[in-house]
Order: structure tokens, then C-alpha cells, then sequence
């Protein structure tokens, strides 16, 4: 009995290095890469809020500013109010804020939005595709679009209102 323990031992241990490995290589060298700052920004057609269908390519020419948030995130939460303001700041200047929910229920959405007063396009991410092609694995992540369609700057994390507007400002330029 204590032979074939052994052995059954190694081939368990030998089987998680088998999975182990595959897994590695398999992020390592997916064609499934995440988006980076100089590359275009992965093009995306959602339904809104609103009702409408809307499509990246219907910015081009804009800034826009495309945050993947959800009503559970507490920064998510503390950034709204920034973010809302400087969609008043830039309106009719070339910018467009788009906010991505992870595909939470309408009504919970709606809601949120209704709290926060919020004015700027929101999109829902059906299945979070969105968030699988755009690589975001945290709440919340933010891709400044330039206006010619390629991604200036992605951030991770909440951010402040001075950093939104020193970034909307420095893509315009």
C-alpha cells in the first residue's frame, strides 16, 4: 500500500505541474493581450441608458473617456462626482465620458445614476465582454481615448478631479 501511495502522490503532483505550465504559457503568449497606451482602442457597440446603440467609432474625433465602474465599487462612487463635473466643464469642447457598467441590473443602474446625478452616456457591458477585451480586472479602470482612436492613458484606480482634467486637457492638445 505504501508504493502505490507514493506513486499516486507523484502522479497528482506531477499532473498540477502538467496544468500549472499550460496555464502559464498560455497567458503568456495569448493572443487575447490586453489594450496599451499608443495601441486602438478596442472598438466596442453597447446599448445605452438611454435606449440607443452606441458605438466607440461614433466618438472619433473626441476625447473620450471610457470608465468601467459598478454601484457595488466604493471608488467607483467617489469618482462619480468628478467625473460628473467634468463632463459639465467639457461639454461642447470634444469630450465625451462614457461609463461601462459590469452589466449590473437596469434598475440598480438607473438608480445609481438618479443618486449621483449623473449626465454622461452609460453603457451596459453585456456579459462583460467589454471588460474581458479592454483586460480591466478592477474597479475602477479608466482608458483616455484620443481623438484619433488610440489609447493615450489607462488608469486603475479612483481618481481625482485634477488628474481627469489635466488629462482630458493634455489630449486635446
Amino acid at each position: 500500500m505504501g508504493k502505490n501511495k507514493r506513486w499516486i502522490q507523484i502522479a497528482i503532483f506531477a499532473v498540477i505541474l502538467v496544468v500549472g505550465g499550460l496555464t502559464l504559457a498560455n497567458n503568456l503568449y495569448s493572443s487575447d493581450k490586453k489594450p496599451a497606451v499608443g495601441a486602438g482602442a478596442p472598438e466596442f457597440t453597447l446599448a445605452g441608458l438611454d435606449g440607443k446603440t452606441h458605438k466607440l467609432s461614433d466618438y472619433k474625433g473626441k476625447v473620450v473617456v471610457v470608465n468601467f465602474w459598478g454601484t457595488f465599487c466604493e471608488p467607483c462612487r467617489n469618482e462619480m462626482p468628478a467625473l460628473e463635473r467634468q463632463r459639465a466643464k467639457w461639454a461642447g469642447k470634444n469630450v465625451e465620458i462614457l461609463g461601462l457598467n459590469l452589466d449590473e441590473p437596469k434598475v440598480a443602474v438607473q438608480n445609481f445614476i438618479d443618486q449621483y446625478k449623473v449626465g454622461f452616456t452609460i453603457l451596459f457591458d453585456k456579459n462583460e465582454e467589454m471588460r474581458k477585451r479592454y483586460g480591466v480586472s478592477q474597479y475602477p479602470t479608466t482608458f483616455f481615448v484620443k481623438p484619433d482612436g488610440k489609447i493615450g492613458v489607462i488608469q486603475i484606480g479612483e481618481m481625482q478631479e485634477a488628474f481627469i482634467d489635466k488629462t482630458i486637457a493634455s489630449l486635446l492638445n
